[in-house]
């Protein structure tokens, strides 16, 4: 497949399937999941046709493991703007976990600590590498380190994705350095 056209098709799925799935029709179930052939079909009805075989090697070439395909439903594994249960049991996090960030930001964070804007969750990185990379993607990157290892311990609850990306709900500023 021309990667071009994959690149497509896989922000067209993280539009609908994470922030706008009302937008051409589709309908998520509670944990985000919904059915392929609908959203082949909605995708049609609104200009932007693609395959079964399409869809598939977009989910399969994603190397960051954006959507879950299982049988006949695909679902957006993180960073949905719309309300779902991801139904990720909580997980002990490593002592420490990563944010990237730009240096515009820093400010409010360091006042305000992390907070999802609009989507289900705060995410966090596994490693520095990264979380550079997720920060750059906005200009020159800053790296946050986040003590997870002592939110946990003082009760705050964290959940992984299949695709390895941390999830809270927020990082109170006294975890941040």
């Amino acid at each position: 497949m021309d990667e071009r056209r994959a690149v497509r098709i896989s922000k067209y799925l993280a539009r609908h399937l994470r922030h706008r799935p009302s937008d051409i029709g589709l309908v998520l179930d509670r944990e985000g999941w919904t059915d392929v052939g609908g959203l082949l079909a909605a995708a049609a009805r609104h200009g932007f046709p693609f395959t079964r075989a399409e869809l598939g090697h977009v989910v399969a070439a994603d190397g960051k493991g954006r959507y879950a395909l299982e049988g006949n439903r695909i679902r957006a594994v993180q960073g949905h703007s719309v309300p779902v249960e991801l139904d990720l049991p909580v997980t002990p996090p490593p002592d420490l976990l990563y944010h990237g960030t730009v240096g515009r930001f820093v400010a409010a964070i360091r006042r305000d600590g992390l907070r999802p804007m609009g989507r289900h969750a705060v995410h966090l990185s596994p490693d520095r590498a990264t979380a550079r990379l997720v920060g750059a993607r906005r200009g020159a990157p800053v790296v946050l380190v986040v003590r997870a290892g002592r939110m946990a311990a003082d009760g705050h609850e964290f959940r992984v994705t299949s695709n390895g990306v941390w999830l809270a709900v927020s990082v109170p500023p006294r975890y941040l350095r």
